[in-house]
């Protein structure tokens, strides 16, 4: 899929533009008001069509999540905390009625995502963090048969070569994931 086969019913996802991934937090997004910048111009394009997820820390961490939160202990905060708010001019798209999908997990395809936007949906993804929740995501609804495009330009990594390099991995999976510069 190329950026003029979007289709007109795709869905965007943005996903986490959260406080914790800005500023001097540890998870921080360098790139992640340019990021920030390129979704709100794509923002009319998907009226009635965008979804928003944010990533937060489970209750009770289990399994490999009790090693990671043990490593970044500032984040084992509940759900509601500031620090997993989303950013402006998202919080305020959701306060008038964008969904919204709560996730701890990186990947949110998981099923209240397919809720909100049916299970064959084509997806158009931004957000942050390239390396870690949209490829994530973005991996898990091309494995389910999604049509996905990853916007890179609306997109921000831990670090510039963290974003480049998750973009080749997702490149690999054409035809199933397409990954734009810009739509």
């Amino acid at each position: 899929m190329t950026a003029a086969t979007v289709p007109d019913d795709a869905w965007l996802v943005v996903v986490d533009m959260q406080q914790v991934f800005t500023g001097d937090s540890p998870w921080a997004s360098g790139g992640y008001a340019e990021a920030s910048a390129a979704i709100e111009r794509l923002l009319p394009r998907f009226a009635g069509r965008t979804v928003y997820t944010r990533f937060v820390a489970p209750e009770q961490p289990a399994g490999a999540w009790v090693d990671y939160y043990r490593d970044w202990p500032f984040a084992l905060v509940p759900d509601t905390d500031p620090l997993y708010a989303l950013t402006e001019p998202f919080a305020g798209r959701v306060a008038a009625g964008d969904p919204v999908v709560t996730e701890p997990t990186f990947g949110k395809w998981t099923p209240r995502l397919r809720a909100v936007v049916g299970h064959h949906a084509d997806l158009v993804l931004t957000g942050v963090s390239t390396d870690c929740c949209v490829l994530s995501t973005a991996l898990a609804a091309a494995d389910a048969g999604v049509r996905v495009t990853v916007v890179a330009g609306a997109c921000a990594g831990a670090s510039t070569a963290d974003h480049d390099r998750a973009l080749d991995a997702m490149r690999l999976y054409g035809p199933l994931l397409t990954v734009v510069d810009a739509l």
